[in-house]
C-alpha cells in the first residue's frame, strides 16, 4: 500500500464578509433624517431672536459639529474594516496550519 503525503484538508475560510452593505431603505432613512435635522437647525438659527453674529457663530458651530461627526464616523468605520481584514488573515493562517497538520504523524 502506498503511503505518500496526505492530500490537503480543505477548511473553508471565515464566512464573515469584509464589506457589509446596508439596504436602500436604511440609506434613504439616514439621508432623510440628516436633511431634516440640518434644515430644522438652519431654520431655528435663522429665526433666533439674537444678533447676526450670534446666529453666524451658531451656524459655524453646527457646521463644525457635522464635519467632525462625519470624520469620526469614517475613522470608526475604517478601524472596523481593518480589524475585520486582520481577523480574516489570522483565520486564513490558522486554517492553513490546521490543514497541514497531521495528527497521526509519528513524533520524532
Amino acid at each position: 500500500m502506498w503511503r505518500g503525503p496526505h492530500p490537503p484538508i480543505l477548511v473553508p475560510m471565515s464566512d464573515t464578509p469584509v464589506k457589509q452593505q446596508s439596504t436602500a431603505a436604511f440609506y434613504g432613512q439616514a439621508v432623510a433624517s440628516f436633511a431634516v435635522a440640518m434644515i430644522a437647525t438652519a431654520v431655528g438659527i435663522y429665526n433666533l431672536q439674537a444678533d447676526a453674529w450670534v446666529r453666524a457663530f451658531l451656524a459655524v458651530a453646527v457646521l463644525y459639529l457635522v464635519t467632525s461627526a462625519f470624520t469620526l464616523a469614517k475613522i470608526i468605520r475604517d478601524r472596523q474594516e481593518v480589524g475585520q481584514l486582520v481577523s480574516r488573515v489570522d483565520q486564513a493562517r490558522l486554517d492553513k496550519l490546521l490543514s497541514e497538520h497531521d495528527p497521526f504523524e509519528k513524533l520524532g
